[in-house]
């Protein structure tokens, strides 16, 4: 992500290279662009650098093995918590071909292997490119064969030429697209993304190029490009930017606070932010477009802090033993809303689903006796496993039955069950912007026993510790 806007040059690097392997033409990428749910996996204090691009979560000592480990859980965090299907990840000429090449494929592989799709992106290193403009064009073209050669026949990789070509005037950039493409034949067109100008704003002028028909286009969406807007401002404010180029356009970072507590779910928020994320995802919703959010982790470090504050998970854990939590259970469930994952409205369900298993808060066997203990199970629309919030703070069940603390315990391991409601403080529960359900009584959360993700694992009152195991969202 580029957040100071770098002065335009007008001249155009020529860019050659040798033509790989010559295909018949690819088919068009013309087609609703939903099928890419998506996050940005980012380096810590961003992709710009000339330095490797070692992902935040890995270390420049990392084997291939030890990236592949590392990635297997940070990838299911993502599936799991936020039901991605997509990562961006950076290259650049410091990275590829080298040592440290051999380690970072784990992560491609590690995705791939999972059926994730991947979108590699090459980023302003100072070695090939200069303020978003390519300056070594040998560096640069050797750069793309080396990753075109590894991962060209692979249907799951996806190339975009250029991350945010800033340097170039739209005329200039729109020719060194056109030159990508022409010198990789072998690359399907639809397995290609042609930045928008600029800072991937201008998506028009290059979707009316005939040269790149059948291409795939990305747009970046941020508030700091244009200021406050209403929420109509920002919904007509994108809408236009898109033009009539939907079918194509993939916005591949966008991104909003997801650490100060903001309530994306408020639909009369004054708050520029919420504003923005809520049109945003409305629109990406209601024209099938996807989207890849900036940062999933990693990114910008943030003042105090290890990481970005548009952060969509936190990193939990060490080594190989990684996790990944939500910050935000309302931007997580506005993200999942524009991916079409929830609800037909932009209200959320009343489903709770857990961060570290996926699954909803369920009562076993759709059972209505007092004090069944509530479970975790695959989600559904059963009618057992529709919470709705009241006036009172309950969480209820059938429209009878309030989630309990049984007994009215408040100590670590009491069993959270259902009964018939009857306003006890063990009735009443907080839903937190952290992600956290508190009972009142007992100011415990409510957790998924030993960490467990799997099917009828049931859930009691334990002290907050942050745990996914104790993240919740609407779905």
């Amino acid at each position: 992500m580029r957040r100071l806007v770098a002065a335009l040059a007008g001249a155009v690097t020529a860019l050659a290279a040798v033509p790989l392997v010559l295909v018949a033409a690819a088919p068009s990428a013309s087609a609703a662009t939903s099928q890419f749910r998506g996050v940005n996996w980012a380096r810590a204090g961003d992709n710009f650098t000339g330095e490797p691009l070692v992902l935040y979560g890995l270390s420049s000592s990392d084997s291939y093995a030890t990236v592949r480990a590392k990635a297997d859980a940070v990838l299911a965090g993502f599936e799991r918590n936020l039901g991605a299907n997509t990562v961006r990840l950076p290259i650049n000429t410091a990275s590829v071909g080298t040592a440290w090449w051999n380690s970072y494929t784990g992560v491609m592989d590690s995705a791939t292997a999972r059926g994730m799709k991947v979108i590699l992106s090459f980023w302003d290193d100072g070695r090939a490119s200069s303020g978003g403009r390519v300056t070594d064009t040998a560096a640069f073209n050797t750069m793309w064969n080396t990753v075109v050669a590894k991962y060209g026949a692979d249907p799951l990789v996806y190339f975009e030429p250029m991350n945010e070509p800033a340097g170039y005037s739209a005329a200039d950039w729109k020719n060194v697209a056109a030159a990508w493409l022409a010198a990789r034949p072998s690359v399907p067109r639809n397995r290609v993304f042609i930045s928008g100008s600029g800072l991937n704003q201008d998506i028009k002028t290059m979707c009316a190029d005939s040269r790149f028909e059948g291409t795939y286009l990305s747009l970046h969406h941020y508030t700091f490009f244009s200021g406050a807007k209403t929420y109509d401002g920002w919904v007509n404010f994108l809408r236009d930017a898109i033009g009539t180029c939907a079918d194509r356009t993939v916005i591949d970072e966008f991104g909003a606070p997801m650490d100060t507590g903001l309530n994306y779910d408020d639909t009369t928020s004054s708050d520029n932010f919420v504003r923005y994320f809520r049109a945003t995802t409305q629109v990406l919703r209601e024209l099938g477009m996807g989207s890849v959010y900036w940062p999933g982790i990693g990114g910008k470090i943030t003042a105090g802090q290890n990481d970005d504050w548009y952060a969509m998970q936190k990193l939990q854990g060490s080594g190989t033993n990684l996790t990944l939590t939500t910050p935000n259970v309302t931007g997580a469930g506005r993200l999942r809303y524009a991916w079409g994952l929830t609800g037909t409205d932009p209200v959320p369900g009343n489903r709770l689903r857990n961060g570290g298993s996926g699954r909803c808060l369920d009562v076993p066997g759709a059972g209505t006796a007092n004090n069944t203990q509530v479970a975790i199970y695959d989600c559904n629309g059963g009618t057992n496993q529709q919470w709705t919030g009241t006036s009172a703070r309950e969480l209820r069940v059938y429209g009878t039955k309030c989630l309990d603390a049984r007994g009215r315990g408040t100590a670590n391991g009491t069993p959270v069950v259902i009964y018939d409601c009857n306003g006890g403080t063990n009735q009443q529960w907080s839903v937190n912007g952290n992600g956290t359900v508190t009972g009142v009584a007992s100011g415990r959360c409510l957790d998924v026993t030993q960490n467990g993700t799997a099917n009828g694992t049931r859930i009691q009152l334990w002290d907050c510790t942050g745990g996914s195991n104790q993240s919740w969202s609407r779905a």
